[in-house]
Formats: structure tokens, C-alpha cells, sequence
């Protein structure tokens, strides 16, 4: 299997600098919107309705501004204290929770619509010590409960993740199951050494209805990251024609406010005739 292109994640070794330095690096920022985008279309999301989603290992905000960008209330979680404070520099939108997620969550039963994590996963292989309970399956068992019991019913979890071996896909994936979710892997661009990414994608409810999407074939990615593209250019075409209503809305607006008191989100402003509504330029 070829060597991971995003290499050990910032909070096994980064310091503020090197967060910031890992941030900024054009190639990373590349490599994590190309997952990203995949990532939420392989969550099959409703197009135009607000959904609720968390970023499991959201690092400095990479992911969560393309969340945000697509008309989408989120949170996220990393262990890097590093990481976080790039992400409050640079002023994300979500909110933000230092975290080690071989712990477990203590978010409330159906918090969220749906999750996404690019390039976290494995490290939950790794053995923190010998006491039992930081074996990987131990942290393993912890992550998917916990997961399960924050999401919604039906929705979707989106795991892009470097596997080394088929064993530890069979241990990620079993472990999973026992959590009570469906689905499976999805891999994309499987006879190809440098294009080849693993997701793991988990279903929550649904009656038995899902079924694990297709892995995308061929050689390279390239076609894929042209496909993303126009379709976001037709996305932000649609809206400057009006062929597609603008996400932010009064309608997108109160949706979004109703879903943050759903969350118990205190200071969600109240709603009144002037929600949504443009203000006339002053001169």
C-alpha cells in the first residue's frame, strides 16, 4: 500500500508553529477540500436543507470552512491544543472541542445529521500504554458507541482513513457493527498506488434502506477533483441566476436558528420580520 499523503496528524508532533505552517501549506489544503468534498458526497445529505454535522479530528478548520461554505452548521473535535487555537485565529465558524476521541464523546443522544473525519481514524490503532483500556479495540469500542449514540436517526458517518493492512480494516469495521452501525468501506481508485483512498461509511437506522455507495474507479483522481469543481461552479452559478435559491435566505435563516435551540444553543437570536431580510446600503 503506498504511503499516506497527509503524513502522522499535526497533534502527534506539532507545536503552534508547525500548526500554522501545517495550515498553511497549499498541497495539504488541496489534499483535505479533495476528501472533504468526497466525503460529503458519499454523507448524501438533502441538498439546500441546513443539517448539523461534526468533524471528528477537525485540526485547524480545513474541513469545517468547506462545511461551512456549503451551507452547513458544524462542530469539531481534535486533541491539538495547537491545532484549535489556529482554528480560533483563523476564525471558524464551528465550534470547536479539544478532545481525544479514544475516550468517547458526551454529546447528547441524536446531536448530529451527520459526521465526517479525513485522515484520523488509524491513529485510534495506535496503543497509548498496556493498560488494557488504551488497547486499540478498547478505544476503538469507546469511539463508535459514543459516535453512534450522538447521531441521528438515519444518518450517515464518512470516515476517510489510512489503513496498512486488510486486518485493521476487518478490526475498524467489526468494531463498528458491534456499535450498531450498518454499511461498510467504500474505496475509491482501488488499482492505483497514489490515488487509492479507503472511506468507511456507516449508517445509522434507515430500516435496512442504505446501501454503501460505489468507490469511484480508474487511475488517478484527477476527473474527480474536475468533477467537484464545476460542480461547484454550477452550484454558485444557480445562485447568481436565481435558478437556485441562495442558502442564506430568510427561509435557510430560520431553519438554522431552529436547529441551533434544537441543540440547546444559548443567545440564538429571536426571529422577527427583519430575519433574512438585506439591509439598503447606506450611500
Amino acid at each position: 500500500m503506498s504511503r499516506p499523503e497527509l503524513q502522522a496528524p499535526p497533534e502527534i508532533y506539532y507545536g503552534d508553529t508547525e500548526a500554522k505552517k501545517y495550515t498553511q501549506n497549499t498541497r495539504n489544503q488541496q489534499i483535505q477540500a479533495d476528501m472533504t468534498y468526497r466525503a460529503l458526497e458519499l454523507l448524501n445529505l438533502t441538498p439546500d436543507q441546513p443539517a448539523f454535522l461534526l468533524d471528528v479530528g477537525c485540526g485547524s478548520g480545513l474541513s469545517g470552512e468547506i462545511l461551512g461554505e456549503e451551507g452547513y452548521i458544524w462542530a469539531g473535535v481534535d486533541i491539538a491544543p495547537s491545532m484549535l487555537e489556529v482554528a480560533l485565529e483563523r476564525e471558524v465558524e464551528g465550534d470547536l472541542f479539544l478532545q481525544d476521541i479514544g475516550q468517547g464523546f458526551g454529546f447528547r443522544p441524536g446531536s448530529f445529521d451527520g459526521v465526517i473525519s479525513i485522515s484520523v481514524l488509524q491513529w485510534l490503532l495506535n496503543a497509548e500504554t498496556s493498560h488494557p483500556t488504551s488497547s486499540p479495540p478498547h478505544r476503538l469500542n469507546r469511539f463508535f458507541t459514543t459516535l453512534h449514540s450522538a447521531m441521528r436517526n438515519p444518518s450517515r458517518a464518512v470516515l476517510q482513513f489510512y489503513p496498512t493492512s486488510d486486518d485493521q480494516i476487518q478490526l475498524i469495521t467489526s468494531i463498528a457493527q458491534k456499535a450498531g452501525f450498518g454499511g461498510g468501506v467504500v474505496v475509491d481508485y482501488p488499482n492505483s498506488k497514489k490515488a487509492r483512498k479507503v472511506f468507511l461509511c456507516l449508517f445509522v437506522g434507515g430500516g435496512g434502506g442504505q446501501q454503501v455507495p460505489q468507490g469511484l474507479q480508474g487511475e488517478e483522481e484527477d476527473d474527480s477533483k474536475v468533477r467537484f469543481e464545476r460542480r461547484r461552479e454550477r452550484e454558485r452559478a444557480k445562485v447568481k441566476t436565481g435558478k437556485r435559491k441562495n442558502v442564506k435566505d430568510r427561509d435557510w435563516i430560520l431553519k438554522k436558528k431552529e436547529l441551533y435551540r434544537r441543540r440547546g444553543k444559548e443567545g440564538v437570536p429571536l426571529d422577527s420580520k427583519f430575519t433574512g431580510r438585506k439591509r439598503k446600503p447606506l450611500f
